[in-house]
């Protein structure tokens, strides 16, 4: 199985009206137990030059990003992460409380959500949720 897909991406922050919503052509796949959904960033998401991969398992699902940005985040329910986020203008350290996790793909695509506290350090936290959508096309 390996598919073209539609992936849409919406983050917001809450206590914030901005909804950053990206959809962008990609490709979807099945590896093992896991379910992979792969796209370019664009100059949109201010991440251009960046490859995403959404690694999606039962319950939980990892972002890769390689390029102009690297940086490997985990989300599962009450799960804390620690993020080494490197930008061309340097690396951050960054903490992620994972509060609510939802999967639900199938071959033909589906549903992913994550519910996070972003810690930025010094006890400055961004409450966000994320939900990815993606549609294989055959």
């Amino acid at each position: 199985m390996d598919k073209k897909a539609i992936i849409s991406v919406v983050s917001k922050q809450k206590g914030n009206d901005d909804i950053i919503e990206v959809v962008t052509p990609g490709k979807y796949y099945k590896k093992g137990q896991k379910y992979y959904a792969v796209y370019e960033e664009s100059e949109l998401s201010g991440m251009e030059g960046t490859t995403t991969i959404l690694k999606i398992g039962q319950d939980e699902f990892t972002i890769i990003r390689k390029g102009t940005i690297d940086a490997k985040m985990v989300f599962k329910n009450e799960f804390k992460d620690h993020i080494l986020y490197s930008t061309p203008q340097g690396a951050l350290g960054l903490s992620m409380d994972i509060l609510d996790v939802k999967v639900d793909v199938n071959d033909d695509g589906g549903l992913v959500y994550a519910n996070y506290n972003l810690n930025l350090g010094e006890g400055q936290s961004l409450s966000t949720e994320i939900n990815v959508k993606i549609k294989a096309i055959s």
